[in-house]
């Protein structure tokens, strides 16, 4: 899978993936980063100058169209160079404005070959170019910051843990959080006890069909308590058999 990231930092993207996971899966070829300064493509050879004031007044400066337009355009056509497809690339504009991140976006995301992400700004950019370029409006939450650059790793972060490949055990990503909008049950590890806490018996059993249901059980009341909204879609989706109906409703109750 291939990332190409439109910025006016590149060095902070690159050096923000080398590292851990990422940078082991870069190195084996199963991801890309490209990251491309879109000061190069401005105009203003003089000043590499890429915003300017805002028509109507306003405090702030925006990022103009030509340099992020020209930009787009080459990295556009290095991925169609390589590629037989006719079709646009995704370009995914990080803004605060978006659609919130969350993990079946990810796994979206992670069936596409290439992603182009755009990096804003200073006050944003240009409406008419975001128009023009771009397929998809992501927020990583109800907050700003002060570019696009961090969204766009964390992304890129979670993307690639879905692609085939990049976790050592592919089956990790199957079970943690938000898979299947379940939060991930709890873990232990050695030594056995720890400061007068023990690992439930029931991990030490060496039954498998009672670990999974006892994950199961863990990772729904997990969800109930913590993030009630993913609880509502996982009931929703998995309706309890009668006999179970009244044992929950005492254990919400308590």
């Amino acid at each position: 899978m291939n990332f190409h990231i439109m910025t006016l930092f590149p060095e902070m993207v690159t050096q923000g993936l080398e590292t851990s996971i990422l940078g082991r899966a870069t190195e084996k070829k199963l991801i890309t980063v490209d990251s491309v300064n879109i000061r190069d493509y401005t105009a203003d050879l003089r000043h590499r100058k890429v915003d300017d004031y805002t028509y109507g007044g306003g405090a702030g400066m925006l990022m103009q169209a030509q340099p992020v337009y020209d930009c787009w355009k080459a990295v556009e056509a290095r991925i169609h160079e390589k590629t037989t497809s006719p079709e646009k690339t995704r370009v995914i504009y990080v803004t605060p404005q978006g659609q919130v991140f969350n993990q079946h976006m990810a796994e979206n995301f992670s069936k596409e070959e290439d992603l182009i992400f755009l990096c804003g700004h200073y006050e944003g950019v240009d409406e008419r170019v975001l128009e023009e370029i771009v397929t998809d409006y992501v927020s990583i939450g109800d907050y700003v910051l002060t570019g696009g650059e961090l969204p766009a790793m964390v992304m890129i972060d979670a993307i690639s843990r879905l692609v085939p490949g990049v976790l050592n055990n592919d089956a990790s990503a199957e079970t943690e959080s938000f898979h299947e909008d379940l939060l991930e049950y709890p873990q232990y590890s050695r030594p056995e006890e720890w400061m007068g806490r023990k690992v439930p018996d029931v991990l030490l059993s060496g039954d498998h069909a009672k670990v999974d249901a006892w994950r199961l059980e863990q990772s729904v009341e997990r969800t109930r308590l913590r993030r009630p909204d993913l609880y509502e879609k996982w009931l929703a989706a998995h309706p309890p058999k009668p006999e179970k109906r009244k044992r929950r409703r005492k254990k919400e109750s308590e």
